[in-house]
């Protein structure tokens, strides 16, 4: 087949796809599609062990040791390293510019967290599982973003930002939550190890040091010092990209954008959506923890979120962002 007419028949419809800000969501449906459907088959239980594989070698070196860790806590920093900086560029000049439109983000995210709490514990009240009330907390900031961009154009440009912000800080107080509640060890050497690398990099900036492989180096022990101080590794992705000099946000994004939207997101949707579900698995909506789960995200999260924004908006607090 001549040269011409393949990039005619493949390669062009293939870049115009990924060109088209709803095929981020498509290619995430399609693979939690795909991933619960194999988890069900025959083949289920060797796919389920792929994501499960352990490399025992790391573990003498406080890495990651499954392939699900490495892409929870190694590929999705990546993830947050991205979406990071594009917070950081709409606080510098865009949506999030100023305290009022920054604020908006932040009342939804806490809204967000403590309202499916709530609704949790009223339907675990007096049972064994009442302690379980973070589990309905945090976003899954990568399935929302995808989902929003199914929408294309039809979403404004603010609203994915205000659900960018909402989702990160939502994430972060998830994380919060976790140290303090759910016994999380927070190791003091490593915090401050971390603290060092932020200094250097600070310093660097301060000597207008271009981003680069020094930058890269450091950013590598910032995620290593992170992942082993009992905070979540992919905090240290959007530590990093607060770092970033603004000049240089448009190009990282720009180089990062197709390897995380089109590799990392769709292995991370393969992974964790990898669920068998039991010939008896629709018995569990029998329970108040299911419940109080479900009704935490499915009614807790929209009502706390609008509810806390509109408050803000009300009060004259905060702004909406535009359109």
């Amino acid at each position: 087949m001549p040269l011409e007419v393949l990039k005619r028949k493949f390669v062009n419809p293939f870049l115009e796809f990924i060109s088209d800000s709803r095929s981020i969501g498509i290619v995430l449906l399609i693979c939690t599609i795909v991933s619960l459907f194999i988890s069900n088959t025959l083949l289920g239980e060797s796919y389920l062990n792929f994501w499960q594989h352990s490399f025992h070698i790391f573990e003498n070196f406080n890495l990651p040791h499954s392939v699900l860790h490495w892409i929870n806590d190694g590929l999705m920093t990546v993830f947050f390293f991205l979406v990071g900086m594009e917070i950081k560029r709409e606080m510098f000049g865009g949506e999030l510019s100023s305290l009022k439109k920054s604020l908006l983000p932040i009342s939804g995210a806490i809204g967000g967290m403590i309202v499916p709490a709530i609704i949790f514990l009223l339907f675990t009240s007096g049972t064994a599982y009442n302690k379980g009330w973070g589990i309905p907390m945090a976003t899954d900031i990568a399935f929302s973003l995808g989902i929003a961009s199914l929408l294309g154009n039809k979403v404004p440009m603010g609203l994915k930002i205000f659900l960018t912000a909402l989702a990160i800080i939502d994430d972060l107080g998830a994380i919060v939550v976790i140290a303090l509640f759910y016994g999380s060890e927070i190791k003091i050497v490593f915090i401050l190890l971390c603290l060092l690398i932020v200094a250097i990099i600070l310093f660097l900036n301060s000597r207008k040091m271009k981003f680069g492989v020094l930058h890269i180096i450091l950013a590598l022990f910032l995620w290593y010092f992170m992942f082993n101080s009992g905070i979540h590794a992919t905090v240290a992705g959007v530590i990093l990209a607060m770092l970033i000099p603004v000049s240089s946000l448009r190009v990282l994004e720009n180089k990062l954008h197709h390897p995380v939207y089109f590799f990392i997101m769709p292995v991370f949707a393969l992974a964790n959506t990898a669920i068998f579900i039991p010939d008896a698995g629709f018995t569990i909506f029998k329970g108040m923890l299911s419940w109080g789960i479900i009704a935490g995200l499915l009614l807790g999260k929209p009502i706390g979120i609008i509810l806390a924004t509109w408050l803000m908006v009300k009060s004259k607090l905060a702004d909406l962002p535009t359109g």
